[in-house]
């Protein structure tokens, strides 16, 4: 693909059509779960829904494209495909490292299920993770880190990782390919979330695994099909379908989550912002070298709990929620689910509203 091509042009053209003339413009679901095998029993390229189907391969080849990679696995769900590639990747005896402020339930299913099996589990932050890859032999990296936003510098983490010959996996989720690519500052699979950014619209779960290396995708592939995470054909049939917009409503989701980081880091009411777009966050600097975008997510922390329940019920946009990246904002106030932060800390997931509308919602609910 054209790299001169903007973020919706890439979007649209990923989930473009051969032009046949007579075949539908739009993707087809193929929701079946068993095909017509061949009569001299030679392998068909589809036999059984647990093991391919064409709408897999054409949502596969999407994200393919818009991660820069040359394969890419479709699964249930985004821990699905995490919890996949760790089954392939950590055995034991081996050296796990885990984002110590990235997903929490990444952390549960590293210590609850893999460290039991003999696999060394180390936690680490943003700050300590190259140091912590210098002895590892798998590391999972996660940027910008939920909830928290810190930035991995992932160019110095995959020279360490090389060094060592660990493999490396960065979860893109946050960032989503049209506003990182992993895979090109040397990570080895990407895995992520397509319910969030990527199909946008609140109504499903996916995730997916994306790679170059033939041997490593092909390892996970075959997980897949004896583990079973898989994704159903009409889920995949709606990603696909929400992907000719991703472009579109990410940009609108990163300029209206800016623009509230902006308000917000003045606001009285407002303990502190983070949002690596700003100048002068922390991450600003690192962040800048390694994504087009700074993403549609916000993290402020607010006097307590009440603070955060009080913003969304003076506010007629904001909804309370957890996941991201839909097209409504939403505010997840992250130390009910357990996440070491404040008790006034929330994340905000900025939707498409008009920027100017959500604003003005912000700044009267703030002001009570």
């Amino acid at each position: 693909m054209d790299g001169t091509y903007g973020d919706s042009t890439r979007s649209v053209k990923a989930v473009g059509l051969e032009s046949i003339p007579g075949q539908p413009v739009a993707p087809v679901p193929v929701p079946a779960s068993t095909f017509h095998l061949s009569p001299d029993e030679s392998e068909p390229l589809d036999n059984y829904g647990r093991s391919s189907n064409p709408t897999w391969r054409q949502l596969e080849a999407a994200l393919a494209e818009l991660e820069g990679a040359s394969a890419a696995l479709t699964f249930g769900s985004g821990m699905a495909a995490i919890t996949s590639t760790l089954r392939v990747l950590a055995k034991p005896g081996t050296t796990l490292v885990v984002p110590a402020d990235g997903y929490y339930q990444v952390r549960r299913y590293a210590t609850e299920y893999l460290a039991p099996q003999g696999i060394t589990v180390v936690e680490a932050g943003v700050s300590e993770i190259c140091e912590a890859a210098a002895t590892a032999d798998v590391v999972l990296a996660e940027t910008p880190a939920n909830p928290g936003l810190d930035v991995v510098d992932l160019h110095r983490l995959a020279m360490t990782c090389r060094t060592r010959g660990a493999t490396l996996v960065v979860d893109n989720t946050t960032a989503t390919p049209l506003g990182q690519q992993p895979l090109s500052l040397g990570a080895d699979l990407v895995v992520a979330s397509a319910t969030k950014s990527l199909s946008g619209h609140s109504d499903l779960v996916a995730g997916y695994v994306a790679g170059c290396q033939s041997e490593l995708m092909a390892a996970v592939e075959r997980d897949r099909l004896l583990a079973g995470p898989i994704l159903g054909a009409f889920e995949a049939w709606l990603v696909l379908r929400s992907l000719g917009s991703a472009g579109l409503r990410f940009e609108r989701q990163c300029q209206n989550a800016a623009a509230l980081a902006i308000m917000l880091r003045s606001h009285p009411a407002v303990k502190a912002v983070r949002y690596p777009g700003l100048p002068e966050d922390p991450a600003h600097r690192l962040a800048s070298t390694q994504m087009k975008r700074f993403g549609g997510l916000v993290s402020i922390e607010l006097a307590d709990a009440a603070a955060v329940h009080a913003l969304v019920e003076r506010s007629t946009l904001l909804i309370a929620s957890t996941s991201f990246g839909g097209i409504h904002t939403s505010v997840d106030r992250r130390a009910r689910w357990g996440d070491p932060v404040p008790a006034g800390f929330a994340r905000i997931s900025a939707g498409i509203e008009d920027t100017e509308d959500l604003l003005a919602d912000v700044e009267r609910a703030l002001q009570g």
